[in-house]
């Protein structure tokens, strides 16, 4: 199976040898293997898990902090496309830390607004807030 993970920034990722690719999308979190039947679904912020086979044939497997995006599944090809693509090395912790209060925070602020809430701030700052804990959770798991 092989697989291309594009985002918006110019970040990408690509392996013709992928054993498994897991994602969360808006419905649930999917597991895609060789000869998986054919699919299109939004995908929420998350870690990304790619499983797949090096040049030696040695098992492997890589994780990225992605942000909002679309996944299709064709042909024993996967595409992701994203907002965010995030590999640990590139995880700024106390960056992602500060992205997630704030965020919070603006939750928080509109939540309690006297006036109408202005859905789409909060729709942003919960994408913040997704997007800051997919890094610090991608963090976690070079521990």
């Amino acid at each position: 199976m092989k697989i291309k993970v594009l985002s918006f920034s110019g970040e990408n990722f690509a392996h013709d040898s992928v054993i498994s690719v897991t994602v969360m999308t808006k419905s649930w979190e999917v597991t895609i293997l060789d000869s998986h039947a054919p699919m299109i679904a939004s995908i929420e912020p998350c870690v990304l898990y790619i499983r797949y086979n090096d040049e030696n044939n040695v098992p492997q497997r890589e994780d990225f902090a992605i942000g909002s995006g679309v996944i299709e599944v064709n042909n024993s090809c996967v595409k992701v496309m994203a907002d965010m693509l995030i590999d640990v090395e590139e995880v700024d912790l106390d960056q992602a830390r500060q992205a997630k209060e704030r965020a919070l925070a603006l939750m928080d602020q509109y939540k309690h607004a006297k006036d109408r809430v202005d859905m789409e701030k909060f729709i942003e700052a919960e994408d913040m807030l997704l997007k800051s804990i997919a890094q610090l959770k991608l963090y976690d798991l070079r521990k």
